[in-house]
């Protein structure tokens, strides 16, 4: 068998065996490239400005681990306790109740979705299964290019597909030219994903691990508030985005504030993190994202490759028709080999 029909028999056979798998894989991302904004959107009420004051003294008396924001509509954020999410608005009120445990009620189906997407609900065990599968679809992808590179001279043949002749002609024609056309920048969606599932693996390659950070025990109830904490860390860095803030705990009495700096890429959570003191309010640790080295600011930015944030709310867009291209792609090929066969039987 020569080179080209080795690659188009590799392609298929590959492409068969994880169909099934990559169309749960592409409908699942489909919703997640926008799932802030669909959660938020199945939460009732008003719009509130954020009171970071108002939002301590509505959560003072809860055993919260972290807020974070919701990414979806602004001024919203979750608190996250033990056994049970909150919903709240800028001013502290409750808008939702999420119980952990419920996958579909209370807009649990969201999560459920994203977390499927990622890891098949499977903890890391399934990020490794996700891992893989999108090595083999980047590799599918890469035949996928060779087996349709066009003859000198035959370029726009190639892509612009027909709508006439036998069923086949057609159907290939089609799956060839949308595979020209898209395949090379769902390579690169593909490829951050892959390097997001083995995210561990990743950091070490790129070297990207933040430096560590000792802890700071302490047995007294924190005297520096969340809200001058986070009054502490937006000084440090002017102009900022709280995305996300973690409380002190009594092995560690230290707040940490996930935040965006302007010129970090955009996304709906910020690299940067700043460490300040419960007890007396010092900077702890300042990890700025903007000082990292080259790796770390590599692995920083895979988030908002995969999802499509790095170009801003219409590199989503692409994400979201890279999507449909590949959903797109497994019906036309799917359709492609059946076709094929029952041609042959005849």
């Amino acid at each position: 068998m020569t080179f080209r029909p080795l690659v188009i028999s590799a392609h298929r056979w590959v492409s068969l065996a994880a169909v099934a798998f990559w169309l749960v894989q592409a409908l699942t991302g489909l919703f997640a490239v926008f799932h802030w904004e669909i959660d938020d959107l199945l939460v009732a009420g008003v719009h509130r400005p954020t009171d970071f004051h108002a939002i301590e003294r509505s959560v003072r008396d809860l055993p919260v681990s972290s807020i974070w924001t919701s990414a979806g509509r602004p001024d919203r954020y979750d608190v996250n306790l033990p056994d049970r999410a909150l919903r709240i608005d800028g001013a502290g009120n409750v808008l939702r109740t999420h119980p952990d445990g419920h996958r579909f009620a209370n807009g649990g189906f969201v999560e459920t979705l994203v977390v499927l997407h990622q890891s098949l609900l499977s903890g890391d065990k399934g990020r490794a299964i996700v891992g893989f599968s999108g090595f083999l679809l980047a590799s599918n992808l890469i035949l996928g290019i060779v087996a349709a590179w066009p003859r000198r001279g035959q370029w726009r043949r190639a892509l612009r597909p027909v709508n006439k002749g036998s069923r086949v002609a057609v159907l290939y024609s089609w799956h060839r030219a949308l595979g020209l056309w898209l395949a090379v920048p769902s390579l690169l969606l593909v490829t951050a994903g892959v390097l997001l599932a083995y995210e561990d693996s990743t950091e070490r390659l790129l070297h990207a691990a933040s430096p560590p950070v000792e802890p700071r025990p302490s047995a007294e109830r924190p005297r520096i508030g969340m809200a001058d904490a986070i009054g502490r860390a937006i000084a440090r860095h002017p102009g900022s985005d709280v995305s996300g803030i973690r409380f002190p705990t009594p092995e560690n009495a230290v707040w940490t504030l996930t935040i965006r700096q302007p010129g970090e890429p955009p996304a709906v959570y910020g690299k940067t993190r700043v460490m300040i003191s419960a007890a007396d309010g010092s900077i702890v640790a300042d990890l700025d994202a903007l000082k990292v080295p080259a790796g770390a600011r590599v692995f920083n930015s895979l988030f908002a490759v995969h999802t499509g944030q790095i170009v801003g709310r219409i590199g989503r867009v692409v994400v979201l028709t890279m999507g449909v291209w590949l959903t797109a792609m497994i019906v036309l090929g799917v359709s492609l080999w059946m076709t094929r066969r029952k041609t042959a039987r005849r």
